[in-house]
Protein backbone atom coordinates (compact mmCIF):
# COMPACT_ATOMS: atom_id res chain seq x y z
CA UNK A 1 0.00 0.00 0.00
CA UNK A 2 1.38 3.44 -0.92
CA UNK A 3 2.12 5.90 1.82
CA UNK A 4 -0.56 8.38 0.71
CA UNK A 5 -3.13 5.56 0.72
CA UNK A 6 -2.10 4.61 4.27
CA UNK A 7 -2.54 8.20 5.46
CA UNK A 8 -5.99 8.35 3.84
CA UNK A 9 -7.04 5.35 5.95
CA UNK A 10 -5.58 6.64 9.19
CA UNK A 11 -8.04 7.62 11.94
CA UNK A 12 -6.57 8.77 15.28
CA UNK A 13 -7.86 6.62 18.12
CA UNK A 14 -9.53 4.34 15.53
CA UNK A 15 -12.43 6.79 15.53
CA UNK A 16 -15.23 5.47 13.32
CA UNK A 17 -13.32 2.34 12.27
CA UNK A 18 -15.07 -0.99 13.01
CA UNK A 19 -12.63 -3.51 14.52
CA UNK A 20 -14.95 -6.30 15.63
CA UNK A 21 -18.51 -7.57 15.53
CA UNK A 22 -20.61 -7.88 18.68
CA UNK A 23 -24.15 -8.74 19.72
CA UNK A 24 -23.81 -7.33 23.25
CA UNK A 25 -24.86 -3.68 23.13
CA UNK A 26 -25.62 -0.88 20.71
CA UNK A 27 -25.73 2.91 20.87
CA UNK A 28 -27.49 5.45 18.68
CA UNK A 29 -25.72 8.64 19.63
CA UNK A 30 -27.92 10.85 17.45
CA UNK A 31 -31.02 10.20 19.56
CA UNK A 32 -29.39 9.13 22.85
CA UNK A 33 -30.44 5.50 22.79
CA UNK A 34 -28.62 2.57 24.46
CA UNK A 35 -29.57 -1.10 24.36
CA UNK A 36 -28.18 -4.21 26.03
CA UNK A 37 -28.86 -7.30 23.89
CA UNK A 38 -31.61 -5.32 22.13
CA UNK A 39 -33.36 -4.17 25.33
CA UNK A 40 -33.28 -0.43 25.98
CA UNK A 41 -31.55 0.75 29.11
CA UNK A 42 -34.64 2.50 30.46
CA UNK A 43 -36.54 -0.80 30.62
CA UNK A 44 -33.65 -2.54 32.36
CA UNK A 45 -33.25 0.30 34.85
CA UNK A 46 -36.96 0.15 35.69
CA UNK A 47 -37.61 -3.59 35.67
CA UNK A 48 -34.35 -5.51 36.04
CA UNK A 49 -31.63 -5.97 38.66
CA UNK A 50 -27.87 -5.90 38.30
CA UNK A 51 -27.73 -9.67 38.77
CA UNK A 52 -30.26 -10.24 35.99
CA UNK A 53 -28.61 -7.66 33.72
CA UNK A 54 -25.24 -9.35 34.25
CA UNK A 55 -26.74 -12.69 33.21
CA UNK A 56 -28.27 -11.03 30.14
CA UNK A 57 -24.95 -9.50 29.08
CA UNK A 58 -22.83 -12.59 29.69
CA UNK A 59 -25.19 -15.28 28.40
CA UNK A 60 -27.10 -13.35 25.75
CA UNK A 61 -30.67 -13.77 26.98
CA UNK A 62 -32.89 -12.93 29.92
CA UNK A 63 -32.79 -15.78 32.44
CA UNK A 64 -35.75 -17.88 33.46
CA UNK A 65 -36.82 -17.66 37.09
CA UNK A 66 -34.82 -20.80 37.89
CA UNK A 67 -31.74 -19.61 35.97
CA UNK A 68 -31.75 -16.25 37.73
CA UNK A 69 -32.18 -17.85 41.17
CA UNK A 70 -29.27 -20.22 40.51
CA UNK A 71 -27.03 -17.48 39.08
CA UNK A 72 -27.81 -15.10 41.95
CA UNK A 73 -27.20 -17.78 44.58
CA UNK A 74 -23.87 -18.76 43.03
CA UNK A 75 -22.87 -15.10 42.65
CA UNK A 76 -23.55 -14.42 46.33
CA UNK A 77 -21.41 -17.41 47.32
CA UNK A 78 -18.49 -16.20 45.21
CA UNK A 79 -18.17 -12.91 47.09
CA UNK A 80 -15.49 -13.98 49.53
CA UNK A 81 -11.80 -13.48 48.81
CA UNK A 82 -8.95 -15.70 49.97
CA UNK A 83 -7.13 -14.58 53.10
CA UNK A 84 -3.83 -14.53 51.22
CA UNK A 85 -5.25 -11.90 48.86
CA UNK A 86 -6.20 -9.83 51.91
CA UNK A 87 -2.65 -10.32 53.21
CA UNK A 88 -1.28 -8.96 49.95
CA UNK A 89 -3.59 -5.94 50.21
CA UNK A 90 -2.27 -5.25 53.71
CA UNK A 91 1.12 -4.61 52.14
CA UNK A 92 -0.18 -1.82 49.91
CA UNK A 93 0.76 1.70 51.02
CA UNK A 94 -2.06 3.68 52.60
CA UNK A 95 -1.69 6.17 49.77
CA UNK A 96 -2.39 3.53 47.10
CA UNK A 97 -5.21 4.64 44.81
CA UNK A 98 -8.20 2.27 44.90
CA UNK A 99 -7.85 1.67 41.14
CA UNK A 100 -4.24 0.57 41.54
CA UNK A 101 -5.28 -1.75 44.35
CA UNK A 102 -8.11 -3.19 42.25
CA UNK A 103 -5.99 -3.75 39.16
CA UNK A 104 -3.31 -5.49 41.22
CA UNK A 105 -5.65 -7.76 43.16
CA UNK A 106 -7.57 -8.79 40.04
CA UNK A 107 -4.27 -9.79 38.40
CA UNK A 108 -3.35 -11.69 41.57
CA UNK A 109 -6.63 -13.61 41.38
CA UNK A 110 -5.32 -15.32 38.27
CA UNK A 111 -2.70 -17.08 40.39
CA UNK A 112 -5.24 -18.26 42.96
CA UNK A 113 -7.81 -19.41 40.40
CA UNK A 114 -5.65 -20.80 37.56
CA UNK A 115 -7.19 -22.04 34.33
CA UNK A 116 -5.82 -24.65 31.92
CA UNK A 117 -3.33 -23.18 29.45
CA UNK A 118 -3.65 -24.22 25.83
CA UNK A 119 -3.20 -22.75 22.37
CA UNK A 120 -6.76 -23.04 21.07
CA UNK A 121 -8.41 -20.82 23.68
CA UNK A 122 -11.03 -23.42 24.54
CA UNK A 123 -12.51 -23.24 28.03
CA UNK A 124 -15.31 -25.43 29.28
CA UNK A 125 -18.66 -23.85 30.11
CA UNK A 126 -17.91 -24.61 33.76
CA UNK A 127 -14.60 -22.71 33.64
CA UNK A 128 -16.23 -19.73 31.92
CA UNK A 129 -19.02 -19.62 34.52
CA UNK A 130 -16.56 -19.82 37.42
CA UNK A 131 -14.52 -16.95 35.96
CA UNK A 132 -17.61 -14.77 35.57
CA UNK A 133 -18.90 -15.57 39.06
CA UNK A 134 -15.47 -14.93 40.59
CA UNK A 135 -14.97 -11.56 38.96
CA UNK A 136 -18.51 -10.18 39.18
CA UNK A 137 -18.87 -11.52 42.70
CA UNK A 138 -15.49 -10.54 44.13
CA UNK A 139 -14.83 -7.08 42.66
CA UNK A 140 -17.18 -5.34 45.14
CA UNK A 141 -15.44 -7.18 47.99
CA UNK A 142 -11.99 -6.13 46.76
CA UNK A 143 -13.04 -2.47 46.46
CA UNK A 144 -14.78 -2.37 49.85
CA UNK A 145 -11.96 -4.24 51.60
CA UNK A 146 -9.30 -1.83 50.38
CA UNK A 147 -11.47 1.18 51.21
CA UNK A 148 -11.63 0.06 54.84
CA UNK A 149 -8.11 -1.37 55.20
CA UNK A 150 -6.45 1.87 54.08
CA UNK A 151 -8.17 3.54 57.05
CA UNK A 152 -6.90 0.86 59.40
CA UNK A 153 -10.27 -0.90 59.67
CA UNK A 154 -10.95 -4.59 59.17
CA UNK A 155 -12.85 -5.55 56.01
CA UNK A 156 -16.51 -6.33 56.56
CA UNK A 157 -17.38 -9.86 55.39
CA UNK A 158 -20.03 -10.05 52.65
CA UNK A 159 -23.56 -11.13 53.45
CA UNK A 160 -25.31 -13.70 51.28
CA UNK A 161 -28.77 -12.38 52.16
CA UNK A 162 -28.23 -8.99 50.50
CA UNK A 163 -28.41 -8.10 46.83
CA UNK A 164 -25.26 -7.29 44.87
CA UNK A 165 -25.82 -3.55 45.29
CA UNK A 166 -27.02 -3.77 48.89
CA UNK A 167 -24.11 -5.95 49.95
CA UNK A 168 -21.59 -3.59 48.36
CA UNK A 169 -22.95 -0.60 50.29
CA UNK A 170 -23.03 -2.70 53.46
CA UNK A 171 -19.38 -3.77 53.09
CA UNK A 172 -18.35 -0.14 52.49
CA UNK A 173 -20.17 1.39 55.45
CA UNK A 174 -21.04 -1.41 57.87
CA UNK A 175 -24.67 -0.28 57.72
CA UNK A 176 -27.44 -2.05 55.86
CA UNK A 177 -28.71 0.42 53.24
CA UNK A 178 -32.30 1.51 52.98
CA UNK A 179 -34.36 -0.02 50.19
CA UNK A 180 -34.12 3.24 48.22
CA UNK A 181 -30.34 3.46 48.59
CA UNK A 182 -30.02 -0.18 47.53
CA UNK A 183 -32.25 0.35 44.50
CA UNK A 184 -30.39 3.47 43.43
CA UNK A 185 -27.03 1.73 43.62
CA UNK A 186 -28.51 -1.22 41.71
CA UNK A 187 -29.69 1.04 38.87
CA UNK A 188 -26.39 2.93 38.84
CA UNK A 189 -24.62 -0.41 38.35
CA UNK A 190 -27.03 -1.42 35.58
CA UNK A 191 -26.45 1.76 33.56
CA UNK A 192 -22.66 1.44 33.90
CA UNK A 193 -22.51 -2.27 33.09
CA UNK A 194 -21.85 -2.01 29.35
CA UNK A 195 -21.30 0.58 26.63
CA UNK A 196 -20.00 -0.96 23.39
CA UNK A 197 -16.34 -0.66 22.45
CA UNK A 198 -14.95 1.98 24.82
CA UNK A 199 -11.24 2.02 25.70
CA UNK A 200 -11.42 -0.44 28.60
CA UNK A 201 -13.60 -2.88 26.65
CA UNK A 202 -11.23 -2.64 23.70
CA UNK A 203 -8.36 -3.40 26.09
CA UNK A 204 -10.30 -6.47 27.23
CA UNK A 205 -10.76 -7.92 23.75
CA UNK A 206 -7.24 -7.05 22.56
CA UNK A 207 -5.80 -8.86 25.58
CA UNK A 208 -8.28 -11.72 25.16
CA UNK A 209 -7.26 -12.11 21.52
CA UNK A 210 -3.82 -13.26 22.70
CA UNK A 211 -5.55 -16.02 24.75
CA UNK A 212 -4.35 -14.40 27.97
CA UNK A 213 -6.20 -15.61 31.05
CA UNK A 214 -9.41 -13.68 31.89
CA UNK A 215 -8.04 -12.17 35.09
CA UNK A 216 -5.26 -10.58 33.05
CA UNK A 217 -7.86 -9.34 30.55
CA UNK A 218 -9.94 -7.67 33.26
CA UNK A 219 -6.83 -6.28 34.94
CA UNK A 220 -5.91 -4.70 31.60
CA UNK A 221 -9.40 -3.23 31.34
CA UNK A 222 -9.11 -1.72 34.82
CA UNK A 223 -5.76 -0.22 33.87
CA UNK A 224 -7.37 1.46 30.86
CA UNK A 225 -10.28 2.69 32.96
CA UNK A 226 -7.89 4.29 35.47
CA UNK A 227 -6.74 6.84 32.88
CA UNK A 228 -8.29 10.32 33.31
CA UNK A 229 -9.62 10.37 29.74
CA UNK A 230 -11.79 7.31 30.46
CA UNK A 231 -12.71 6.90 34.12
CA UNK A 232 -12.68 9.63 36.73
CA UNK A 233 -14.73 12.24 34.87
CA UNK A 234 -17.40 12.20 37.60
CA UNK A 235 -14.68 13.19 40.08
CA UNK A 236 -13.85 16.15 37.82
CA UNK A 237 -17.53 17.14 37.77
CA UNK A 238 -17.66 17.28 41.57
CA UNK A 239 -14.44 19.29 41.71
CA UNK A 240 -16.00 21.73 39.22
CA UNK A 241 -19.25 22.03 41.16
CA UNK A 242 -17.36 22.55 44.42
CA UNK A 243 -15.23 25.21 42.73
CA UNK A 244 -18.36 27.06 41.55
CA UNK A 245 -19.68 26.83 45.09
CA UNK A 246 -23.05 28.54 44.60
CA UNK A 247 -25.72 28.45 41.92
CA UNK A 248 -25.42 32.22 41.45
CA UNK A 249 -21.83 31.74 40.21
CA UNK A 250 -22.71 29.11 37.62
CA UNK A 251 -23.38 31.51 34.74
CA UNK A 252 -20.13 33.43 35.21
CA UNK A 253 -18.17 30.18 35.48
CA UNK A 254 -19.67 28.78 32.28
CA UNK A 255 -19.15 32.06 30.41
CA UNK A 256 -15.49 32.16 31.49
CA UNK A 257 -14.92 28.56 30.34
CA UNK A 258 -16.54 29.24 26.98
CA UNK A 259 -14.50 32.40 26.50
CA UNK A 260 -11.31 30.44 27.11
CA UNK A 261 -12.56 27.53 24.93
CA UNK A 262 -12.03 25.15 27.85
CA UNK A 263 -13.92 21.90 28.37
CA UNK A 264 -16.73 21.64 30.89
CA UNK A 265 -16.47 18.49 33.02
CA UNK A 266 -19.29 16.03 32.35
CA UNK A 267 -20.43 17.64 29.11
CA UNK A 268 -19.81 15.95 25.78
CA UNK A 269 -19.31 12.37 24.63
CA UNK A 270 -17.52 10.69 21.73
CA UNK A 271 -20.74 8.90 20.72
CA UNK A 272 -23.73 10.88 22.03
CA UNK A 273 -24.75 14.09 20.29
CA UNK A 274 -27.66 14.56 22.66
CA UNK A 275 -28.09 13.98 26.39
CA UNK A 276 -26.75 10.61 27.49
CA UNK A 277 -29.75 8.45 28.48
CA UNK A 278 -27.76 7.21 31.48
CA UNK A 279 -27.39 10.81 32.68
CA UNK A 280 -31.17 11.22 32.56
CA UNK A 281 -31.69 8.05 34.60
CA UNK A 282 -29.09 9.05 37.21
CA UNK A 283 -30.59 12.52 37.48
CA UNK A 284 -33.98 10.96 38.19
CA UNK A 285 -32.38 8.69 40.79
CA UNK A 286 -30.85 11.66 42.55
CA UNK A 287 -34.21 13.41 42.77
CA UNK A 288 -35.66 10.25 44.35
CA UNK A 289 -32.79 10.10 46.81
CA UNK A 290 -33.34 13.67 48.00
CA UNK A 291 -36.82 12.72 49.16
CA UNK A 292 -35.19 10.47 51.74
CA UNK A 293 -31.90 12.28 52.41
CA UNK A 294 -32.63 15.95 51.74
CA UNK A 295 -31.52 18.44 49.09
CA UNK A 296 -27.93 19.13 48.11
CA UNK A 297 -26.84 22.51 46.70
CA UNK A 298 -24.38 20.70 44.41
CA UNK A 299 -27.27 19.35 42.35
CA UNK A 300 -28.77 22.81 41.97
CA UNK A 301 -25.47 24.04 40.51
CA UNK A 302 -25.28 21.08 38.12
CA UNK A 303 -28.84 21.64 36.93
CA UNK A 304 -28.08 25.30 36.31
CA UNK A 305 -24.95 24.46 34.32
CA UNK A 306 -26.95 22.03 32.18
CA UNK A 307 -29.70 24.61 31.64
CA UNK A 308 -27.25 27.37 30.68
CA UNK A 309 -25.26 25.15 28.34
CA UNK A 310 -28.25 24.07 26.23
CA UNK A 311 -28.21 27.11 23.95
CA UNK A 312 -24.43 27.10 23.50
CA UNK A 313 -22.76 23.71 23.86
CA UNK A 314 -26.00 21.77 23.52
CA UNK A 315 -26.58 23.25 20.08
CA UNK A 316 -23.24 21.72 19.07
CA UNK A 317 -24.15 18.27 20.40
CA UNK A 318 -22.18 18.72 23.64
CA UNK A 319 -24.59 17.55 26.34
CA UNK A 320 -24.46 15.92 29.80
CA UNK A 321 -22.86 12.48 29.79
CA UNK A 322 -23.19 9.70 32.36
CA UNK A 323 -20.56 11.28 34.61
CA UNK A 324 -22.39 14.59 34.96
CA UNK A 325 -24.79 13.26 37.59
CA UNK A 326 -23.24 9.95 38.76
CA UNK A 327 -20.78 11.62 41.14
CA UNK A 328 -23.57 13.61 42.78
CA UNK A 329 -25.52 10.38 43.34
CA UNK A 330 -22.50 8.57 44.81
CA UNK A 331 -21.62 11.46 47.09
CA UNK A 332 -25.20 11.53 48.35
CA UNK A 333 -24.82 7.84 49.21
CA UNK A 334 -21.77 8.72 51.31
CA UNK A 335 -19.18 7.19 48.98
CA UNK A 336 -15.66 8.74 48.92
CA UNK A 337 -14.77 10.46 45.65
CA UNK A 338 -11.78 8.25 44.81
CA UNK A 339 -14.07 5.19 44.85
CA UNK A 340 -16.21 6.47 41.97
CA UNK A 341 -14.05 4.91 39.24
CA UNK A 342 -13.64 1.58 41.10
CA UNK A 343 -17.46 1.47 41.29
CA UNK A 344 -17.48 1.97 37.52
CA UNK A 345 -15.30 -1.17 37.30
CA UNK A 346 -17.53 -3.10 39.73
CA UNK A 347 -20.42 -2.50 37.32
CA UNK A 348 -18.58 -2.66 33.98
CA UNK A 349 -16.95 -6.03 34.73
CA UNK A 350 -20.14 -7.73 33.53
CA UNK A 351 -19.83 -6.03 30.15
CA UNK A 352 -16.09 -6.73 29.96
CA UNK A 353 -16.73 -10.41 30.65
CA UNK A 354 -19.46 -10.53 28.01
CA UNK A 355 -16.95 -9.23 25.46
CA UNK A 356 -14.24 -11.61 26.75
CA UNK A 357 -16.63 -14.54 26.34
CA UNK A 358 -17.60 -13.37 22.86
CA UNK A 359 -13.93 -13.02 21.91
CA UNK A 360 -13.23 -16.65 22.88
CA UNK A 361 -14.90 -17.76 19.68
CA UNK A 362 -12.88 -15.48 17.41
CA UNK A 363 -9.33 -16.83 17.86
CA UNK A 364 -7.66 -14.06 15.87
CA UNK A 365 -5.10 -11.82 17.51
CA UNK A 366 -5.42 -8.07 17.02
CA UNK A 367 -2.56 -6.73 14.90
CA UNK A 368 -3.41 -3.30 13.44
CA UNK A 369 -1.10 -1.47 11.05
CA UNK A 370 0.85 1.68 11.83
CA UNK A 371 1.96 4.56 9.63
CA UNK A 372 5.70 5.01 9.99
CA UNK A 373 6.68 8.70 10.00
CA UNK A 374 10.36 8.34 10.96
CA UNK A 375 13.48 8.50 8.81
CA UNK A 376 14.92 5.71 6.65
CA UNK A 377 18.39 4.73 5.52
CA UNK A 378 20.26 6.25 8.46
CA UNK A 379 23.81 5.15 9.27
CA UNK A 380 25.04 4.19 12.71
CA UNK A 381 27.19 6.96 14.24
CA UNK A 382 30.13 5.83 16.37
CA UNK A 383 30.16 7.07 19.93
CA UNK A 384 33.17 9.39 19.43
CA UNK A 385 31.39 11.21 16.59
CA UNK A 386 28.01 11.87 18.22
Amino acid sequence: MAKNQEIACYSPGLAGIPVTESAISSVDGSIGHLEYRGIDIEQLAEKSSFEETSFLLIYGHLPSEAELAEFTNELHHHRRIKFRIRDIMKCFPESAHPMDSLQTTVAVMGMFYPLPHNLDGHLSDEHVRTVCLNLVGKLPTLVAAHARMRRGDDPIPPRDDLSHAGNFLYMLTGNEPTLLMERIMDVAMIVHAEHTLNASTFSTIVTASTLADPYTCISAAIGSLSGPLHGGANEDVLHMLDEIGHVNRAEAYLHDKLEKKEKIAGLGHRVYKTKDPRATLLQELYVELTKEMGEDPTYEIASRIEELSRSTLGAKGICPNVDFYSGIVYRKLGIPTDLFTPIFAVARVSGWLAHWREQLGVSRIFRPMQIYIGENGQNYVPMDKR
